[in-house]
């Protein structure tokens, strides 16, 4: 069964900042999700939310819920995606 990627506003806006190219990679990561977590997915330690996915230098914060849902929370750069 496919997952269900939802968005927070949040992660809507930080994704709207973005320049087309990113977002293009960004939302092509994130279809990777659904299947299984592929791609540069890592467990956070002691940070909510709990996982990470690395696009470039783009870090997608999201959660999983229900084993089925993946909510993203925030979309930012490295520099700024753990403080």
């Amino acid at each position: 069964m496919e997952d269900i990627v939802e968005f927070k506003p949040r992660a809507i806006k930080d994704l709207e900042s973005l320049s087309t190219e990113n977002i293009s990679r960004v939302l092509a990561k994130i279809e990777g999700l659904k299947d299984d977590l592929t791609g540069d997915v890592k467990r956070l330690t002691n940070f909510t939310p709990e996982y990470r996915l690395r696009v470039g230098d783009y870090r997608v914060l999201f959660e999983i819920i229900e084993e089925d849902v993946v909510v993203i929370y925030r979309i930012k750069h490295r520099s700024k995606a753990y403080s």
